[in-house]
């Protein structure tokens, strides 16, 4: 490692970087960890010649718009299909091993970045003394479009997003050392499609040989597509742009605006279906892309799998918000609340008609007076994203040293009408950055006791690479198990509460068992 007024040289397998130093942190921006022809796998980087300079960030992979950067305030940023890079930071390019800390970013798998500044790693990274890596993957349907038997040569197209990550892991395995990291200490982190990533990856042998701790933040290991299902997203999007399966292999040549907007008119045809035109499975999500569980790469069943002992001995964290749903509703509502007549229908076609007055009357016993829209949020928030963390922490538990719940309480004055701890308003605090620029647009406001739990979190998160527990001397966290169920509230107070919402969780498993 060489360094000169404040930029830092380091040696990788494909050439030299030269870095930066921002706040007594090195930064390493850019990095490619991967290159990969449309719908085909990754392959290594082309190695290069002299000093590659990494300070600045690389492209994000092609999007349309998203929600989340808007609610941020970020502008759009025009996207490359030559994306796969990633970001370094870390205390110092020496020998010292650090614990690695590896994060997937959400996005519904159609949008994001890895730099965004609630993804900095340089809090965590200065005082946590870890190593943190930020990535991109191919997104939407350049990243996960099922191809198999329409387009030769491309089989498992429709995993290639989670075949980048792959692919990232295999080269912190490789490089990580030069910057100070330790690749025998690896933990994968991510929230919502990041979560889904990890459960995703915790499914298959990666688990354990490329990655040793994990975090799964409002993600699930089951929102994958089935083969069949990804077909016919496949036949719809060929619609869109005017193909048959004979003539499908253009899709290798046409602009990348087309095929975004194809993508756009598919999500729409699928949020707007009539219930039984939808399917089953993630059709919760309205994702239609997303990773497909063929059997080539993740498992058809990857929750059986994590049952089964893919990952054992990875330690895991997983959890969710108490009212994720609430930020979805915001930007679907724009202001207005559901009626009682559309939350019933909503809540009839989430469990059947048959059973749609007992959840209903459940919810208002646990949340007297709470609105119609408040009610469909708590049913939607806990099918979609806390019991999937239950199921994936009861799947995980009997082969892991320890596996932790959390449930993050800490409400937002953001949103006026759906307060509340919505979807994603845990990342800040995990990565101690709650008082950047642009935070107060998620939170509503920072003060001490925001700036506190942040403390507490990133902590917890930090714990988990150094030691595999979150727990810590200002934050008790016991393990779960299917016995006590211990759950750290996160909030103002963090505390610790033995199966919270029991009546629920119960009321869940009966009506929608594990298969």
């Amino acid at each position: 490692m060489d360094g000169t007024l404040g930029l830092v040289i380091v040696d990788t397998t494909a050439g030299k970087v030269q870095g930066i130093e921002r706040g007594g942190v090195l930064q390493f921006r850019g990095l490619p960890y991967a290159r990969a022809e449309r719908f085909r796998p990754p392959a290594p980087p082309a190695p290069w010649a002299g000093v590659r300079d990494a300070t600045q960030f690389g492209p994000p992979a092609p999007q349309n718009p998203s929600v989340t950067e808007a609610i941020l305030g970020m502008a759009p940023q025009e996207g490359s299909e030559d994306c796969l890079v990633l970001n370094v930071y870390t205390p110092a390019a020496d020998d010292r091993r650090r614990p690695v800390m590896v994060w997937i970013h959400g996005g519904g798998f159609t949008a994001g970045r890895s730099h965004l500044p609630i993804y900095d790693g340089t809090a965590l990274a200065g005082w946590g003394d870890v190593v943190v890596v930020t990535l991109n993957y191919r997104l939407g349907a350049l990243g996960f479009l099922h191809l198999d038997g329409v387009v030769d040569g491309v089989e498992g197209s429709g995993a290639n997003g989670l075949r980048d990550q792959l692919a990232a892991l295999q080269w912190v395995q490789d490089n990580i050392a030069a910057f100070g990291g330790d690749p025998g200490q690896v933990t994968l982190f991510g929230e919502s499609a990041g979560a889904m990533s990890v459960a995703g990856l915790l499914a298959t042998d990666a688990a354990g040989r490329l990655f040793h701790r994990a975090v799964a933040q409002s993600g699930t290991a089951e929102a994958f597509l089935r083969p069949d299902v990804a077909a016919v997203i496949t036949e719809m999007l060929l619609d869109q742009l005017g193909l048959t399966p004979a003539t499908a292999h253009r899709l290798l040549e046409l602009p990348v605006e087309q095929i975004l907007a194809a993508q756009t008119a598919v999500e729409l045809a699928m949020f707007t279906a009539p219930p039984e035109r939808r399917w089953d499975g993630p059709a919760y999500l309205a994702l239609p892309f997303q990773p497909v569980a063929d059997d080539r790469f993740i498992p058809a069943d990857p929750l059986a799998a994590v049952r089964q002992g893919s990952a054992a001995g990875v330690p895991l964290v997983v959890g969710s918000t108490r009212d994720e749903w609430n930020l979805f509703l915001m930007s679907e509502l724009n202001g207005a609340g559901l009626s009682e007549e559309r939350m019933q229908r909503r809540a009839a076609r989430l469990v059947g008609p048959d059973h749609r007055d007992g959840v209903i009357a459940a919810y208002r016993a646990i949340r007297p007076g709470a609105s119609p829209t408040a009610l469909w949020s708590a049913m939607a928030s806990d099918w979609v994203f806390r019991m999937r963390a239950i199921r994936l922490a009861e799947a995980q538990a009997p082969h892991a040293p320890q596996v932790a719940m959390y449930r993050f309480d800490y409400p937002t004055a953001a949103f006026g009408g759906l307060p509340g701890a919505c979807h994603a308003i845990d990342v800040p605090f995990v990565f101690g950055n709650v008082d950047r620029p642009g935070m107060e647009l998620l939170l509503g406001g920072v003060d001490d006791g925001t700036r506190t739990l942040s403390e507490r979190c990133a902590r917890a998160w930090v714990g988990v690479a150094h030691t595999g527990r979150p727990e810590h001397d200002d934050l008790p966290w016991p393990a779960y198990d299917t016995t006590r169920r211990a759950t750290c509230i996160l909030d103002r107070d963090p505390t610790v509460r033995d199966d919270p919402d029991a009546e629920i969780r119960e009321l869940w498993t009966s009506l929608l068992p594990v298969a």
